[in-house]
């Protein structure tokens, strides 16, 4: 502030209640959780230092405008950052603007990138609706990287993985597709939705990229809409520059929320797999049911894989009821279950249900002679209650 300005007694009412209580003076210790910093316009001390930080914010993290992060947004970016090992993390609005961050990024005109099977859903449509109309290349690999050699292209600048993927949780050996990816000059990307960053780390599997839908289990109580991409230290700048491009940033009223409910991640992720693996177990054991999609099961295709790379397990499963179950009953026992919701999403305390349409979610596995999927989400419910529930609802849907 210029010395010059006259002491505060001396201005008028109506200005000393613009200019008061901007920077309270406390003696005292530090709060256990960073304050909140909402700002869009940021001062400077002078016109110098002004240009200087402008100057150095292409290379470095500046408190220097609100769209480039406050704060509050740096503090999140750094608890990510430390939970999946990476060099930087960006924060984004969604998951889903995550991922398409991430491919503008690094795909342009006359690039191929090869996608998993088991991707996240939107991901098809975005392939369909932005990358083929934009001249980049697409095409899929099994879920389980067996025949993802063979589909890379000269023109390959991407492999892009889930892993477990989405619905029926395949695995894929990540390190073996990032060696052979690299060695044709492919980045390798992970969604990194399920792992949180605490079962499953992408980067150090041999990823460039990490993707995290924040609005799952970092939040952890589904009031929350976020995304998170982390990178080496290699792969950052293309990322970087093209957020600021296109002036990407999130609410740091969300980043404080997000960054609360990852205190208690280790905790809730132990007790959400702890309660998924008791209503697997019954499940499993159900006539009506043909298989249960859970990693963590000795059954699971993957489990290998899982037992080897992976750190736990949540709160996700699915079952496949036997080839030839009706949808009135799939739709019976959905509506009349009392303590999960119906909804999309996941990771929050609560448990949730949905059907998951296989037929429409693959494209090079083929699911038409298999039965109805129906994925469950367990929350933080006494599992005792969750398995007496479907109990019932499976009976009143006729299902035994």
């Amino acid at each position: 502030m210029n010395p010059e300005f006259p002491p505060a007694p001396q201005w008028n009412p109506q200005t000393r209640l613009l200019r008061a209580g901007k920077a309270p003076a406390y003696a005292g210790g530090t709060a256990v959780n960073p304050p909140l910093v909402r700002a869009s316009t940021v001062l400077f001390d002078s016109t110098a230092q002004q240009r200087e930080m402008r100057g150095r914010r292409g290379d470095e993290r500046i408190f220097s405008y609100g769209a480039r992060g406050t704060p509050t947004s740096f503090a999140l970016e750094d608890a990510v950052s430390e939970l999946e090992g990476a060099y930087r993390t960006r924060l984004l609005p969604t998951g889903l603007a995550a991922i398409g961050m991430t491919l503008l990024s690094y795909l342009r005109p006359g690039d191929h990138v090869l996608l998993t099977d088991s991707a996240y859903q939107p991901v098809r449509h975005m392939a369909r609706q932005f990358l083929q109309p934009y001249g980049i290349e697409y095409s899929f690999f099994a879920a389980d990287g067996s025949d993802a050699e063979a589909g890379m292209r000269p023109n390959t600048r991407m492999l892009y993985a889930e892993c477990p993927g989405s619905l029926v949780y395949e695995m894929c050996d990540l390190p073996a597709l990032a060696a052979m990816a690299h060695a044709r000059g492919a980045l390798v990307v992970v969604d990194n939705t399920w792992g949180s960053g605490v079962q499953y780390r992408p980067l150090a599997l041999g990823a460039d990229v990490s993707i995290m839908a924040a609005t799952k289990y970092l939040s952890g109580h589904s009031d929350v809409m976020m995304g998170t991409v982390a990178t080496t230290q290699a792969a950052w700048a293309p990322l970087a520059e093209r957020c600021d491009a296109f002036g990407m940033a999130v609410s740091p009223d969300d980043a404080w929320l997000v960054l609360r409910g990852m205190r208690s991640l280790g905790a809730r992720l132990q007790m959400h797999g702890q309660h998924a693996l008791v209503v697997a177990r019954w499940l499993q054991a159900h006539p009506a049911v043909a298989t249960v999609f859970c990693p963590a099961l000795p059954s699971h295709p993957g489990h290998a894989l899982w037992q080897r790379d992976c750190h736990g397990t949540n709160g996700l499963l699915s079952l496949e009821l036997r080839p030839g179950t009706p949808q009135a009953a799939v739709d019976r026992l959905i509506d009349g279950l009392q303590l999960f919701g119906i909804g999309a999403s996941w990771g929050g305390y609560e448990s949730l249900v949905t059907q998951a349409h296989m037929a429409e979610a693959r494209s090079v596995t083929d699911w038409s002679r298999r039965g109805p999927v129906v994925r469950l989400h367990i929350g933080l419910e006494d599992p005792a209650d969750l398995v007496a529930d479907l109990a019932r609802a499976m009976d009143q849907a006729g299902l035994a």
